[in-house]
Protein backbone atom coordinates (compact mmCIF):
# COMPACT_ATOMS: atom_id res chain seq x y z
CA UNK A 1 0.00 0.00 0.00
CA UNK A 2 3.14 2.28 -0.42
CA UNK A 3 4.39 4.48 -3.34
CA UNK A 4 7.43 2.12 -3.91
CA UNK A 5 6.34 -0.76 -5.95
CA UNK A 6 4.54 2.29 -8.19
CA UNK A 7 8.72 3.66 -8.52
CA UNK A 8 9.51 0.06 -9.38
CA UNK A 9 6.88 0.04 -12.49
CA UNK A 10 8.73 3.02 -13.30
CA UNK A 11 11.82 1.81 -13.27
CA UNK A 12 11.08 -1.52 -14.97
CA UNK A 13 9.19 0.93 -17.78
CA UNK A 14 12.78 2.41 -18.07
CA UNK A 15 14.77 -0.55 -17.90
CA UNK A 16 13.12 -3.15 -20.19
CA UNK A 17 14.72 -3.68 -23.29
CA UNK A 18 12.76 -5.37 -26.69
CA UNK A 19 15.78 -6.78 -27.57
CA UNK A 20 14.58 -10.44 -26.43
CA UNK A 21 11.46 -9.99 -28.13
CA UNK A 22 12.79 -8.35 -31.45
CA UNK A 23 15.31 -11.55 -31.00
CA UNK A 24 12.85 -13.62 -33.26
CA UNK A 25 12.23 -16.34 -30.88
CA UNK A 26 9.81 -13.96 -28.96
CA UNK A 27 7.09 -11.47 -30.16
CA UNK A 28 5.84 -8.79 -27.77
CA UNK A 29 2.09 -8.71 -28.09
CA UNK A 30 0.66 -5.11 -27.98
CA UNK A 31 -0.68 -3.41 -24.40
CA UNK A 32 -4.60 -3.10 -24.49
CA UNK A 33 -4.95 0.27 -22.65
CA UNK A 34 -7.85 0.79 -20.24
CA UNK A 35 -6.95 4.20 -19.37
CA UNK A 36 -7.60 6.75 -19.24
CA UNK A 37 -11.30 7.13 -20.31
CA UNK A 38 -13.80 5.71 -17.45
CA UNK A 39 -14.87 2.87 -19.53
CA UNK A 40 -13.22 -0.44 -19.56
CA UNK A 41 -12.49 -1.80 -22.93
CA UNK A 42 -14.20 -5.48 -23.31
CA UNK A 43 -11.17 -7.25 -25.20
CA UNK A 44 -8.89 -8.70 -22.39
CA UNK A 45 -4.91 -8.12 -22.03
CA UNK A 46 -2.84 -11.15 -23.61
CA UNK A 47 -2.73 -14.46 -22.13
CA UNK A 48 -0.13 -14.74 -19.17
CA UNK A 49 1.82 -10.88 -19.61
CA UNK A 50 1.29 -8.82 -16.86
CA UNK A 51 -0.15 -5.41 -17.47
CA UNK A 52 0.80 -2.30 -15.35
CA UNK A 53 -1.70 0.59 -15.76
CA UNK A 54 -0.10 3.49 -13.71
CA UNK A 55 -1.04 7.25 -13.47
CA UNK A 56 -1.58 10.56 -11.30
CA UNK A 57 -4.85 12.55 -11.23
CA UNK A 58 -5.42 15.73 -10.33
CA UNK A 59 -9.06 17.30 -9.23
CA UNK A 60 -10.07 20.70 -7.49
CA UNK A 61 -13.58 21.79 -6.71
CA UNK A 62 -15.92 18.96 -5.26
CA UNK A 63 -18.38 18.52 -2.51
CA UNK A 64 -15.74 16.92 -0.82
CA UNK A 65 -12.45 18.50 -1.13
CA UNK A 66 -10.63 21.64 -2.77
CA UNK A 67 -7.86 20.08 -4.23
CA UNK A 68 -7.27 16.16 -4.66
CA UNK A 69 -4.23 14.34 -5.86
CA UNK A 70 -4.07 10.76 -6.04
CA UNK A 71 -1.64 8.11 -7.35
CA UNK A 72 -3.99 4.78 -9.17
CA UNK A 73 -2.23 2.00 -10.04
CA UNK A 74 -4.22 -1.33 -11.84
CA UNK A 75 -2.47 -4.33 -12.53
CA UNK A 76 -4.11 -6.75 -14.52
CA UNK A 77 -3.71 -10.43 -16.07
CA UNK A 78 -5.19 -12.90 -18.27
CA UNK A 79 -5.33 -16.20 -17.46
CA UNK A 80 -7.42 -17.64 -19.65
CA UNK A 81 -8.26 -16.27 -23.22
CA UNK A 82 -11.67 -15.10 -22.10
CA UNK A 83 -10.55 -14.69 -18.55
CA UNK A 84 -8.71 -11.63 -16.75
CA UNK A 85 -8.21 -11.04 -13.04
CA UNK A 86 -6.81 -7.50 -11.91
CA UNK A 87 -6.10 -5.10 -8.70
CA UNK A 88 -7.41 -1.84 -8.48
CA UNK A 89 -5.58 0.37 -5.67
CA UNK A 90 -4.31 4.11 -4.85
CA UNK A 91 -1.34 3.85 -2.95
CA UNK A 92 -1.42 7.64 -2.44
CA UNK A 93 -4.20 10.12 -1.79
CA UNK A 94 -3.28 13.56 -0.68
CA UNK A 95 -6.16 15.81 -0.17
CA UNK A 96 -6.98 19.48 0.88
CA UNK A 97 -10.26 20.57 2.96
CA UNK A 98 -10.76 23.97 4.48
CA UNK A 99 -7.51 24.99 4.85
CA UNK A 100 -6.29 21.40 6.02
CA UNK A 101 -4.10 18.56 4.10
CA UNK A 102 -4.58 15.08 4.26
CA UNK A 103 -2.54 12.14 3.22
CA UNK A 104 -4.21 8.81 3.04
CA UNK A 105 -3.80 5.35 1.05
CA UNK A 106 -6.51 5.24 -1.05
CA UNK A 107 -9.29 1.94 -1.55
CA UNK A 108 -8.10 -1.49 -3.15
CA UNK A 109 -10.41 -3.74 -4.88
CA UNK A 110 -9.96 -7.03 -6.56
CA UNK A 111 -12.15 -7.99 -9.66
CA UNK A 112 -12.22 -10.42 -12.61
CA UNK A 113 -13.30 -10.06 -16.52
CA UNK A 114 -14.88 -12.60 -18.33
CA UNK A 115 -15.70 -12.51 -22.57
CA UNK A 116 -18.72 -13.44 -23.53
CA UNK A 117 -18.97 -12.91 -27.04
CA UNK A 118 -15.91 -12.33 -29.08
CA UNK A 119 -16.48 -9.64 -31.63
CA UNK A 120 -15.73 -9.64 -35.63
CA UNK A 121 -16.81 -7.83 -38.73
CA UNK A 122 -20.16 -7.58 -37.36
CA UNK A 123 -20.65 -7.46 -34.01
CA UNK A 124 -19.14 -6.09 -30.89
CA UNK A 125 -16.80 -8.37 -28.27
CA UNK A 126 -18.99 -8.25 -25.01
CA UNK A 127 -17.39 -8.68 -21.68
CA UNK A 128 -19.20 -8.78 -18.01
CA UNK A 129 -16.70 -8.15 -14.75
CA UNK A 130 -17.43 -7.99 -11.22
CA UNK A 131 -15.14 -6.21 -8.73
CA UNK A 132 -15.56 -6.04 -4.82
CA UNK A 133 -13.64 -4.02 -2.43
CA UNK A 134 -11.26 -5.41 -0.36
CA UNK A 135 -9.41 -2.29 1.73
CA UNK A 136 -11.72 0.80 2.57
CA UNK A 137 -10.21 4.02 3.11
CA UNK A 138 -10.97 7.64 5.04
CA UNK A 139 -9.42 9.25 1.77
CA UNK A 140 -12.41 11.72 0.38
CA UNK A 141 -13.47 10.52 -2.58
CA UNK A 142 -14.55 11.87 -6.06
CA UNK A 143 -18.04 12.25 -7.08
CA UNK A 144 -18.37 8.99 -8.48
CA UNK A 145 -18.06 7.83 -5.23
CA UNK A 146 -16.94 4.29 -3.63
CA UNK A 147 -18.74 1.03 -3.68
CA UNK A 148 -18.45 -2.37 -1.66
CA UNK A 149 -19.16 -4.46 -5.28
CA UNK A 150 -20.28 -3.80 -8.89
CA UNK A 151 -21.18 -5.94 -11.84
CA UNK A 152 -20.42 -4.16 -15.21
CA UNK A 153 -21.56 -5.40 -19.22
CA UNK A 154 -18.88 -4.24 -21.63
CA UNK A 155 -19.42 -3.73 -25.34
CA UNK A 156 -16.11 -2.72 -27.74
CA UNK A 157 -16.33 -1.94 -31.67
CA UNK A 158 -14.57 -0.75 -34.44
CA UNK A 159 -16.58 1.13 -36.68
CA UNK A 160 -15.51 3.06 -39.86
CA UNK A 161 -11.89 4.01 -38.33
CA UNK A 162 -13.54 4.98 -34.75
CA UNK A 163 -12.93 2.72 -31.93
CA UNK A 164 -16.17 2.15 -29.05
CA UNK A 165 -16.03 1.30 -25.66
CA UNK A 166 -19.59 1.60 -24.01
CA UNK A 167 -20.14 0.69 -20.13
CA UNK A 168 -23.44 -0.53 -18.11
CA UNK A 169 -22.53 -0.87 -14.15
CA UNK A 170 -24.66 -1.44 -11.27
CA UNK A 171 -23.03 -0.71 -7.90
CA UNK A 172 -23.57 -1.21 -4.35
CA UNK A 173 -22.89 1.90 -1.61
CA UNK A 174 -23.00 1.46 1.84
CA UNK A 175 -23.32 4.38 4.41
CA UNK A 176 -23.30 2.52 7.79
CA UNK A 177 -26.35 -0.23 8.03
CA UNK A 178 -27.63 1.76 4.89
CA UNK A 179 -27.05 0.32 0.97
CA UNK A 180 -28.26 1.85 -1.84
CA UNK A 181 -27.58 0.51 -5.18
CA UNK A 182 -25.48 2.93 -8.00
CA UNK A 183 -26.30 3.36 -11.94
CA UNK A 184 -23.72 4.03 -14.64
CA UNK A 185 -23.30 4.84 -18.14
CA UNK A 186 -20.43 5.25 -20.45
CA UNK A 187 -19.44 5.56 -23.64
CA UNK A 188 -16.58 6.71 -24.62
CA UNK A 189 -15.16 6.91 -28.98
CA UNK A 190 -11.31 7.24 -29.99
CA UNK A 191 -9.63 7.60 -33.07
CA UNK A 192 -6.01 7.65 -34.42
CA UNK A 193 -4.60 10.71 -36.02
CA UNK A 194 -1.20 10.16 -36.87
CA UNK A 195 0.83 8.73 -33.91
CA UNK A 196 -1.23 9.52 -31.32
CA UNK A 197 -4.86 8.33 -30.20
CA UNK A 198 -7.59 11.14 -29.53
CA UNK A 199 -10.46 10.09 -27.06
CA UNK A 200 -14.01 11.71 -26.13
CA UNK A 201 -16.24 10.26 -23.91
CA UNK A 202 -19.40 11.38 -21.94
CA UNK A 203 -20.46 9.05 -18.59
CA UNK A 204 -22.79 9.49 -16.01
CA UNK A 205 -23.26 7.97 -12.29
CA UNK A 206 -26.12 8.29 -10.09
CA UNK A 207 -25.56 9.40 -6.49
CA UNK A 208 -27.99 7.63 -4.51
CA UNK A 209 -27.05 8.92 -1.17
CA UNK A 210 -27.15 13.00 -2.38
CA UNK A 211 -29.88 12.44 -4.10
CA UNK A 212 -28.20 13.32 -7.46
CA UNK A 213 -26.74 12.74 -11.07
CA UNK A 214 -23.06 12.99 -11.48
CA UNK A 215 -21.93 13.59 -15.21
CA UNK A 216 -18.66 14.61 -16.66
CA UNK A 217 -16.80 14.76 -20.39
CA UNK A 218 -13.33 13.60 -21.01
CA UNK A 219 -10.35 14.28 -23.47
CA UNK A 220 -7.33 12.50 -23.32
CA UNK A 221 -4.60 11.65 -26.00
CA UNK A 222 -2.22 8.75 -26.06
CA UNK A 223 0.47 7.87 -27.87
CA UNK A 224 2.36 4.01 -28.20
CA UNK A 225 6.31 4.42 -27.53
CA UNK A 226 6.14 0.82 -27.98
CA UNK A 227 3.66 -2.16 -28.22
CA UNK A 228 3.97 -2.54 -25.10
CA UNK A 229 4.29 1.04 -23.61
CA UNK A 230 1.39 3.89 -23.73
CA UNK A 231 1.46 7.22 -22.34
CA UNK A 232 -1.23 9.32 -22.30
CA UNK A 233 -3.21 12.70 -20.88
CA UNK A 234 -5.72 14.16 -20.52
CA UNK A 235 -9.13 15.81 -18.48
CA UNK A 236 -12.36 15.35 -17.89
CA UNK A 237 -15.01 18.19 -16.72
CA UNK A 238 -17.82 18.20 -14.47
CA UNK A 239 -20.99 19.06 -15.86
CA UNK A 240 -23.83 19.26 -12.59
CA UNK A 241 -23.37 20.75 -9.54
CA UNK A 242 -22.79 17.37 -7.47
CA UNK A 243 -19.53 16.65 -10.34
CA UNK A 244 -15.98 17.50 -9.77
CA UNK A 245 -15.50 20.47 -11.79
CA UNK A 246 -12.02 19.75 -12.69
CA UNK A 247 -9.68 16.75 -13.10
CA UNK A 248 -6.75 16.37 -14.93
CA UNK A 249 -4.34 13.30 -15.43
CA UNK A 250 -0.88 11.98 -16.80
CA UNK A 251 0.22 8.35 -16.46
CA UNK A 252 1.20 5.30 -19.10
CA UNK A 253 0.55 1.77 -19.71
CA UNK A 254 3.05 -0.77 -19.57
CA UNK A 255 3.04 -4.74 -20.40
CA UNK A 256 5.75 -6.70 -19.28
CA UNK A 257 7.51 -8.26 -22.69
CA UNK A 258 7.65 -11.73 -20.90
CA UNK A 259 5.29 -13.91 -20.35
CA UNK A 260 4.94 -15.62 -17.31
CA UNK A 261 4.09 -19.23 -18.26
CA UNK A 262 3.71 -21.57 -21.57
CA UNK A 263 1.07 -21.05 -23.65
CA UNK A 264 0.18 -24.06 -25.69
CA UNK A 265 -0.15 -23.09 -29.77
CA UNK A 266 -3.85 -22.31 -30.69
CA UNK A 267 -4.84 -21.98 -27.14
CA UNK A 268 -5.19 -18.30 -27.58
CA UNK A 269 -7.61 -18.42 -30.61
Amino acid sequence: MKIVPICLLFVLSILAQPSRAQSGTTSVPEANPGRPTVSTPATLTPVGYLQFENGVLFAEDSTEFSKRIGVGQVTKLSVLPRLELFLQSEPLAISRSRDQTAVHEGEVFAGVQSTVFVGDQSRPTVSISYVRRIHTSVAPELDVGTFRQSTSILLSEDLHGFHFDTNGILAEQVQGAVRRAQFGQTLSISHPLGKFTISGEIWHFSQPFEKGNTVGSLWAVSRALRKNLVVDAGFNRGLTKTSTRWEAFVGFTYLLPHRLWMVRHGSEL
